[in-house]
């Protein structure tokens, strides 16, 4: 294959996002208006964005223009990401001689190469990306080589666009049915278990602080199937089924149960120490803690949910806390329960793809000092 003619700038170009792709897991990403500059995304990296352009900066003022376009685009970046502190890394490869690297944002940092021996003997490349030093660039002379790294980072992206599919793709709804079918049934049997449906509630589980210390922890998990009235069960398996199919397409049908009934449980625990000491019953719980699962979920998959997490879901999620802070009759005590079980519990069982064993562990060991901490209150009140 005969060579093609590429500049030393495009080959340095080439040869970066091969490394950072390939290497160092970062993506790409579309920033609308940058034309000749690449912008590359990884959170749990050294720096959590790298910016690669390759337009020419002659002068102090140009640079410091150029810093000032960047930080608009970081913003953003940190809207759709949630981060509060983002550190970017930004290499230019055609600055002027006159141009000074001066740190105009603390949160910018800023190298000059311009050929892949200035990548290798960097001396703030080697030290936040210790590989680059001994990495086999590509010399992109040779149309073979340039195929050959366009199909590395070709490949690299469909891993990523696979799991992706993996955890996004609709996937048949199992549990969630299952649950929403015996809350359904367990309503009907509560109506036909005996003549007075208050005794018939606390005859199959409702909650209550006394009956728990006096060793029927059960109720902790029974009396989130129990419901009021036909209009609590109905918004109750509405909402189970609004939050439950996603949060069981997007972990998994053992993992959404596990979720479920220790969402419930923590709900429980938090209604007979802070609500009070008369019966409690209701899926709610259970349904915040759902969505304490899918906020814990959105945080990590936030780049493939772009905004749904500010826009949609955290602000349900307030709201209902509030109508349940101004309405007499509800039990928010189980709904910041259930929120706090949630978030812990799919902390505990992990992500696919994204959680960490030492994160999992750190998820049980906190859920389980809260259990704790909840029953020596509970205990310390009588």
């Amino acid at each position: 294959m005969s060579n093609i003619i590429l500049n030393n700038k495009d080959e340095v170009i080439m040869s970066l996002v091969h490394y950072f792709v390939t290497e160092e897991n970062y993506t790409p990403i579309n920033v609308q208006g940058a034309n000749n500059e690449i912008w590359l995304e990884n959170l749990e990296g050294p720096y959590k964005i790298v910016r690669i352009n390759s337009k020419y900066i002659h002068n102090e003022e140009q640079y410091k223009f150029d810093i000032f376009k960047m930080r608009f685009v970081i913003k953003q970046i940190k809207k759709k990401t949630l981060s509060l502190k983002m550190n970017v890394l930004n290499i230019c490869l055609d600055l002027g001689n006159a141009v000074k690297l001066d740190q105009v944002d603390k949160s910018i940092d800023t190298v000059n190469v311009t050929s892949i021996s200035d990548v290798k003997k960097n001396k703030s490349l080697g030290e936040s990306f210790p590989k680059i030093k001994t990495s086999r660039f590509k010399h992109t002379g040779n149309l073979d080589e340039i195929i050959h790294v366009t199909e590395d980072i070709n490949k690299k992206t469909e891993k990523e666009n696979s799991k992706y599919e993996d955890i996004f793709s609709p996937k048949p709804i199992v549990v969630t049915k299952a649950l929403i079918i015996f809350n359904i049934l367990l309503y009907i049997v509560t109506l036909l278990y005996t003549d007075n449906f208050t005794k018939s509630l606390i005859l199959l589980g409702a909650n209550n602080r006394g009956l728990v210390l006096g060793g029927e922890y059960y109720r902790l998990i029974t009396n989130a199937f129990l419901h009021g009235s036909v209009i609590h069960l109905l918004v109750n398996m509405y909402s189970l089924w609004v939050v439950g199919s996603q949060v069981e397409t997007f972990i998994g049908r053992w993992k959404f149960l596990i979720i479920y009934l220790l969402s419930a449980f923590m709900g429980s625990l938090f209604s007979i120490v802070f609500f009070s000491d008369s019966i409690s019953i209701g899926a709610s719980g259970a349904i915040f803690g759902l969505m304490g699962s899918l906020l814990y979920f959105g945080y990590h998959y936030r780049l493939y949910l772009s905004n749904t997490l500010t826009r949609e879901l955290i602000p349900i999620i307030v709201l209902n806390l509030i109508l349940g802070f101004t309405l007499k009759g509800i039990d928010n005590a189980a709904h910041i329960g259930g929120l706090l079980g949630g978030y812990l519990s799919t902390m505990m069982v992990g992500l696919k793809y994204k959680s960490s064993k030492a994160e999992m562990i750190n998820g049980g060991i906190v859920y389980i000092i809260l259990t704790v901490f909840l029953f020596y209150v509970l205990f310390k009140l009588v």
